[in-house]
């Protein structure tokens, strides 16, 4: 689409009004828990009303959306297995049903396996580039285009990861699915733009969980000893930078990948 270009200087919205999200309705995919969950709740917080989808973790979703209407916000749970069309054009459709629009998705939605690549399946393969990347396009396509319909833009986040561009062993898999988002990211940073749509992708670290010191503490000890900044991330770590991504204060960034990562990727390889 040929677009002429605006006339200089473009105004300036108050600052008040960058971070203002009333009316706003996302879509956070994998919301039931963790990371997901974490995003999810940030941004009720903010203020907006929230769609929690959620594949595995119904409990979990239902548990956070009563959590969000007792503080005051709005929300609702939508259980789907987004490596199909089908479902991920319903879970647009009832945010549709629910809230009238659709301003901002993020696509959290994925699975972590460790797999040996000499050992792995195609099964195991298949799975893991089905949560981690298909879910991402279809999702992003049934956003997209009831965006278009609105007319008014919109904002797409995917969650990547540093493993993208240092994927550990036994995840040649995850890796390469997360390596995709990326560039997914910036081709649909193109063909959206036209629509008023941006599409960035948040590229966290490790991230604290439940537990994860007694599961992998050996990990811990080395991002500990490895991560300028210390300590791990907190899922509103990433949650924070998926609100800013979302917001008018970043309407002139798009196909972008923030590294949320505590600057360990900044450190020396050697």
């Amino acid at each position: 689409m040929k677009r002429s270009a605006p006339s200089y200087p473009l105004p300036a919205s108050p600052v008040k009004a960058l971070f203002d999200f009333s009316g706003r309705v996302a879509v956070i995919t994998g919301g039931g828990s963790g990371l997901g969950a974490g995003i999810a709740r940030r941004f009720a917080e903010a203020g907006v009303s929230v769609v929690v989808h959620y594949h595995t973790s119904a409990s979990g979703a239902r548990a956070l959306v009563r959590a969000i209407e007792a503080s005051g916000g709005r929300a609702v749970a939508v259980g789907g297995d987004l490596r199909q069309a089908t479902a991920a054009e319903r879970l647009l459709d009832k945010t549709l049903e629910v809230f009238g629009r659709v301003d901002v998705l993020i696509n959290n939605a994925g699975i972590y396996p460790d797999s040996d690549l000499l050992e792995m399946s195609e099964a195991d393969w298949d799975a893991v580039l089905g949560a981690n990347l298909r879910s991402v396009f279809l999702c992003t396509q049934a956003a997209a285009r009831r965006m278009t319909a609105q007319g008014d833009g919109g904002a797409i986040v995917n969650i990547a990861s540093i493993e993208a561009a240092n994927p550990q062993t036994g995840h040649s898999h995850y890796g390469a699915a997360k390596a995709a988002v990326v560039a997914h990211t910036r081709a649909a940073a193109q063909e959206l733009a036209p629509h008023g749509i941006r599409v960035n992708a948040v590229s966290p670290g490790l991230i604290w969980a439940e537990g994860i010191e007694q599961s992998w503490p050996d990990g811990v000890r080395r991002w500990h000893d490895r991560a300028p900044l210390v300590r791990m991330g907190m899922p509103e770590d990433v949650a924070d930078a998926c609100l800013f991504l979302a917001s008018p204060g970043a309407r002139w960034i798009t196909g972008a990948n923030l590294l949320v990562d505590g600057g360990v990727t900044a450190k020396q390889l050697f």
